[in-house]
C-alpha cells in the first residue's frame, strides 16, 4: 500500500512538472494568461505580491485599488485579478487585462488613489480577447 501510494504521488508529480514546463514554453507563444504568468513569475526578479510594503499607508493603498478594480462589474475576470503591490507610495500593476480600456481603468483608478507617489504600469493586453 505505502509503495503504491509512493508511486501515485511521482506520478502526480512528473504530470505536474510537465505541464508547469508546458505552460512555461506556451506561455511565449500564447496570449497574456494569468496561468503562465503565475508560473514564470515565480523566477523572475519582477515585484509580485509577497513583495508588498509592510507599511499601514502602503497596505491601505492596495486595500483601496482592489476593492476599486474588484467593484467595477465592467471588469473581466482577470482584470479583476491583476497583482496590485505597493511599495512606498509606488504602485506596481501586473497581469493581463481583455483591453486597452480596461487597462486604462485599473490605471487611472490607481494613479487617482490617495498617498500614490507613482504607478508602474506592467499590465499586458490579451491580443485575442
Amino acid at each position: 500500500m505505502k509503495q503504491l501510494r509512493t508511486a501515485v504521488l511521482c506520478a502526480f508529480a512528473l504530470t505536474m512538472g510537465a505541464g508547469i514546463a508546458s505552460a512555461i514554453d506556451e506561455g511565449a507563444a500564447k496570449d497574456a494568461d494569468n496561468t503562465a504568468r503565475n508560473v514564470v513569475d515565480r523566477s523572475d526578479k519582477a515585484l509580485d505580491p509577497l513583495d508588498q510594503g509592510g507599511s499601514e499607508s502602503d497596505q491601505t493603498i492596495t486595500q483601496e485599488i482592489r476593492k476599486a478594480v474588484v467593484a467595477d462589474d465592467t471588469l473581466s475576470v482577470n482584470a479583476h485579478n491583476v497583482k496590485i503591490i505597493t511599495r512606498d507610495g509606488v504602485v506596481t500593476l501586473r497581469g493581463p487585462v481583455k483591453s486597452s480600456e480596461e487597462k486604462a481603468t485599473i490605471v487611472a483608478t490607481a494613479k487617482g488613489t490617495t498617498g500614490v507617489k507613482r504607478v508602474d504600469d506592467q499590465i499586458e493586453v490579451e491580443k485575442n480577447p
